[in-house]
Parts: structure tokens; sequence; C-alpha cells
């Protein structure tokens, strides 16, 4: 090899992280010494992009459009998206956006496509193309107006040790492999600005994330700096770019997407967290979910929520009393009667309870209103025997709870919806009808 063809072993890793190369096919590029590439000095065999947290996220309609987001080790020029039929040469190619930001001291080098113009009901592939390097091609599927399917529900992520949440998050999918969706319902991580924590927050839903869409919910660690002082959610918000809502002040705090038949609400509750940086949000919501669903016909109408909308008693706080929570209850309720939502699932209490259905703050024998359920935890902070259960709670947990997740199954005659524990045990079960 002479002199001027060959690489020095720094260059070469450097120019390898920018592609990604992986570990043993790195190290045959090493000896294979080949002509350069233009802007890498690397082998013009370089064949695979590692592209990290690769993830699909809702778009306004799933059967239409999607969000493709990924991260690199260093920036890379000259990326497209191709998306294909699983078994046609022909690729659509989709540009690709930066989408960088600062935080925690570091900066990520994050990207983003979407693709659009998808047929409902069809079957994509789809991997990141820069040169002659590309990753590995992934699945994408469209899913039609009307099909029933499966959605996957995860409570907070929220951990001082991550380990049980991606354990948790790992096995769910693994027995549920059919799910078209799913969801974290906020707290993805115990600190917003905590780079470490996202990292093993992403690693928890790997390999779900790259084939089928993810809602988020924002929640009030989200919005936490590294002083455990409150700050804009500068992390979530980057993560995720979930559809957009028309605001100029909380775009992507709030937003709603379509998935078959469901139109799915996903609110902000971190109004008390956002004093002194933006105010207007509840009221904005207000105002923006009336619009939205009378632009959005759906069969079924699904609220995600972080905060929940009950108060209970806790154990040696005699003071505290049973009731509906002020900022979030005595709020929305009224609202998703008014506007016949059919569920709605809530999180930030760290324990499950199934409360029925709830109409003008009562309790109906005739299963009017909503179905509540407030969804648990799937991370390791817990709170046992902390809560006095509600007059509203139909179905809780065993105490002391351990982590949980939830499916819905969506059929067009029903809403079905069951908890699990980690190893697939059945909790509760109940069923939302509509003729």
């Amino acid at each position: 090899m002479s002199n001027e063809t060959k690489l020095s072993r720094r260059r070469f890793l450097k120019a390898a992280a920018a592609l990604g190369v992986l570990g043993a096919g790195g190290a045959a590029l090493w000896h294979m010494g080949l002509s350069r590439l233009k802007d890498f000095g690397l082998p013009r065999t370089a064949q695979v992009i590692y592209a990290e947290r690769l993830r699909q996220i809702v778009a306004e309609d799933n059967g239409r459009g999607r969000t493709i987001m990924w991260d690199l080790v260093v920036p890379l020029e000259n990326q497209v998206l191709e998306l294909r039929l699983p078994r046609e040469d022909r690729a659509r190619t989709y540009p690709v956006r930066e989408a960088f930001f600062t935080d925690d001291g570091l900066t990520l080098y994050q990207y983003a496509a979407e693709p659009d113009q998808l047929t409902p009901g069809t079957h994509y592939r789809y991997r990141i193309v820069a040169g002659t390097a590309a990753t590995d091609w992934q699945d994408l599927y469209a899913p039609l107006p009307d099909e029933p399917y499966k959605m996957l529900i995860f409570p907070d992520a929220q951990s001082a040790n991550y380990g049980d949440w991606q354990q948790l998050a790992h096995l769910a999918w693994a027995r549920n492999t059919d799910a078209q969706l799913f969801a974290c319902m906020g707290d993805l991580v115990d600190n917003g600005e905590d780079r470490t924590q996202w990292a093993a927050f992403f690693r928890g839903v790997e390999e779900v994330m790259r084939v089928i869409p993810g809602a988020p919910v924002m929640g009030n660690h989200e919005t936490y700096n590294l002083e455990w002082k409150t700050r804009l959610p500068e992390a979530y918000l980057n993560y995720f770019k979930t559809p957009p809502n028309g605001s100029k002040e909380f775009e992507r705090y709030y937003y709603s997407f379509d998935h078959g038949a469901v139109h799915y609400i996903v609110l902000c509750t971190q109004q008390k967290e956002l004093v002194g940086f933006k105010d207007g949000l509840v009221a904005e919501q207000l105002s923006w979910i009336r619009r939205d669903l009378k632009a959005h016909r759906k069969r079924w109408n699904v609220v995600l929520m972080h905060k929940d909308v009950l108060q209970y008693r806790i154990h040696g706080r005699p003071e505290r009393e049973e009731g509906i929570d002020e900022e979030n209850g005595l709020v929305w309720m009224p609202v998703f009667d008014e506007l016949a939502i059919d569920v709605v699932f809530t999180a930030h209490l760290h324990t499950y309870r199934n409360r029925g259905h709830i109409y003008h703050f009562t309790k109906t024998p005739d299963k009017k209103g909503p179905l509540y359920i407030l969804t648990g935890v799937a991370g390791d902070v817990r709170y046992p025997n902390l809560w006095i259960d509600h007059a509203f709670d139909e179905a809780t947990l065993p105490q002391p709870e351990t982590d949980n997740y939830l499916t819905m199954e969506v059929a067009h005659d029903a809403l079905e919806i069951a908890c699990f524990l980690p190893d697939g045990t059945e909790m509760d079960r109940v069923r939302v009808t509509k003729r």
C-alpha cells in the first residue's frame, strides 16, 4: 500500500465513526486499503451507517406519512432516506434535514426525514443512505383507515437504574411484535437534562421504535435541569418531532394524530412546571381540542395525558382528601364528556388503576362517559402502599406494585385494554364497546 493511499489508523477511525461503520466491517475495511470516498477517505466498499436511536414518530395520519429520526456520532453530509416496497428495487428518496441540538454540555448530531404520500395498507422498507454507505433496511407499515390493530402503552419509565425499564420494554415487545403503534406516557426519564438517562430510555425501545411509530407524552420530569429546577423541556422537544399543532408558543408540547380508526389527542399537563417560562398552555389547549376534533372525524377518540385527573388520599397524610384533581380533572373531565372521548389514559402516580366510566364526575351504571385508566409504572421508581384506594377505582394491582405495561386492541365495535406484569401475567382487562 503506497503512502499516498494509506490512511493513518487515527484518521480511519475518525472517518469510520462519521459513517458509523461497525466493528468487524470496519476492521475489514482497514485492511482492504482501497481508493478513498470523497469526504472521509473510506474505501468504496464501505457499506454500513450505524444510526443510533433510529426511530419512527407518529405523523398526523400514519396511513399517509411518518417522521423518521436518528443520531450519528459525528455529522455526515449528503444523506437521503430511501423507501421502497419489499420486493422492488426502485426506491423513493426523501430529503434529510439536520436536527442538531446541544444539551447537558453535548451536541447531538441528529437528523430527520418525513416520508409522505404513503399508500394505506402497504408494507414498506426504509433505510438511510450516504454515498455508497447505508443502514440496514427497516420495516414501515402504513395502516388502513379501519383495520383492527394492537397498541403497546408504557407508563412512566422514570428510573434510578434503567435496567428494569429496559427489560420490561424488551419483554413487552417480544410478546407483542404484532403491535402497530406504541405510546410512552410521560416521565420518560428522571431528569430531562441528563443525557445518559435519555440514552438509557431509548435503549429500552430500540427494537420497537425502528419498526413501528411511537407517540411520546411530555411529563413533568422532562422539564427538570441537572439542579432539579424546572426549565423548558428542551431535550424532549428536540428528540421528538411530533405533528404540528399550529401554536406559536407551544409547538409540539401537545398534538394529535390518526392511526386506523382512532384519533389520538396528546395533551400537555405541565402548566405548573412552565410557570415563569410560558403562560396560557391550558387555555390554548382547551380552544385547540375543540377545533381539532371538528377537523378529525374518526370512530374512536382516545386521550393520552401525563398527570392524572383524580386526587388520592395518602397514607400518613390525613389532611389530603379524596376527590377530583383541581389542575387537571376539574378542567378536562367536563371537556371529555362534551366531546365524547372514549378512553383517557393518564400516568404520573406510578400505580395502575382502572376507574371504569366517569361522566359529570360520577360513576354511571350504563357506562356513560370516558373510560379512565391510570396506566401504572414501567420504571423502578415505585411508591409502595402510598395511595389509598379511590372510590372510583374498579381494579388495582396487588401492593406493593412492580412495573407493568398495557395493550389496547382496536376493532370496529370495541377497544379492549389489558394490563400485564413484565412476565406476561395478565392483571386486568376491560372492554369499551360502540354500536
